[in-house]
């Protein structure tokens, strides 16, 4: 990605006719940009920041220091009439707060100097439209209902049709039920990033990890527990090498495509397109009432929740989540409506045992 060359904002300089005023709008988006990618922004995500504030910057007849709130209302409004959808909105305010806020901590003086206009942020707590995810959270199936699924389709392997993708595709979404693994995470594994050899029930490697605001990828390592030891195994000693002669290939992909390179004769990795239609082709059969609703993120929202049942703490659930931020590990966690009384019971039973000794 290559950006405008800009000049130095630090000295003030008049500004008298069309063209310069233009270029000064200029310079503070590059500027702007040229921030984002000293913060390790990816080149896509600093292209689609820089998209929409030129786009907002289009809507205006003023220059963009000139902005007031009641410019973003009818931007983010015009946005809705669209039909643009909710988690759009939402992420175009966002890009626009974060545009103004940088404007006003860094440039405010010399906007001020060249242009006698004092910036304020325009995107306030009365504009700034609410999270969507807040309104609809992915509630996800029962304990109950997620084993009636699995059991069944386990079960059903050694009669499929075509037995080696059915495998896969159950292999995949026990690694979004039991390890709570982005659906992109999993399709990335190679067969080097399951490391036996590390912790008591041994760690996945995961590489491409999602980063949080645009920051490239976000590698960790997340503990073979929850059976998830045990499926791997299963996965690697009797399954994969079926697939074809690449399965001692650390580098190959641990959820292979059935189809092979015309080159190489070596598997090609798995899209996602398939390993969802390979949960939704078995949800429709074995837990009908979930048809078109349950996704892979939603077993991941699943994973949590059972751990979290399960008595595992929220920090932890955050490290295997991968989550940068507790307060979004706490928004995966679905409880039954009686959990309150069960904590409280536990908690009576700990007391009580603590004065019995």
């Amino acid at each position: 990605m290559t950006l405008a060359e800009v000049r130095s904002l630090g000295s003030a300089r008049p500004l008298r006719t069309a063209q310069e005023f233009e270029d000064f709008e200029q310079e503070l988006v590059d500027q702007f940009a040229l921030a984002q990618v000293g913060a390790g922004v990816t080149d896509g995500v600093v292209g689609s920041y820089r998209s929409v504030v030129f786009e907002f910057v289009r809507s205006m007849s003023r220059p963009v220091w000139t902005t007031r709130p009641e410019d973003v209302d009818r931007f983010l409004a015009d946005q809705r009439k669209r039909g643009r959808a909710a988690s759009t909105v939402y992420s175009k305010a966002g890009t626009l707060a974060a545009f103004f806020d940088f404007l006003v901590v860094r440039y405010q003086g010399d906007i001020h100097a060249l242009t006698g206009h004092v910036l304020e942020q325009p995107v306030d707590e009365f504009n700034r439209p609410s999270k969507p995810a807040y309104i609809a959270a992915r509630i996800p199936p029962s304990q109950d209902e997620v084993e009636t699924l699995f059991t069944a389709w386990r079960d059903s392997l050694p009669d499929a049709r075509k037995f080696l993708p059915a495998a896969r595709d159950y292999m995949a979404a026990s690694l979004w039920r039991r390890a709570g693994l982005r659906i992109t995470e999993s399709l990335m594994l190679d067969i080097r990033d399951w490391r036996p050899d590390l912790g008591e029930h041994g760690k996945v490697h995961v590489r491409f990890g999602k980063g949080s605001r645009g920051r490239g990828h976000k590698p960790r390592l997340v503990p073979a527990i929850n059976e998830v030891d045990a499926l791997l195994e299963w996965w690697l000693t009797d399954v994969r090498h079926q697939f074809g002669p690449d399965w001692a290939d650390p580098d190959a992909p641990l959820l292979p495509s059935e189809r092979h390179d015309r080159d190489t004769g070596l598997c090609t990795r798995v899209g996602d397109d398939a390993l969802r239609s390979g949960l939704a082709g078995a949800v429709s059969r074995w837990l009908p009432s979930w048809t078109g609703r349950l996704t892979p993120h939603g077993l991941r929202h699943y994973c949590a929740s059972s751990l979290y049942m399960r008595g595992m703490d929220l920090k932890a659930i955050q490290e295997i989540l991968g989550h940068e931020w507790l307060s979004t590990t706490t928004r995966y966690i679905h409880v039954h409506a009686n959990h309150v009384e069960h904590a409280w019971e536990k908690a009576n039973q700990r007391v009580a045992s603590r004065l019995g000794q």
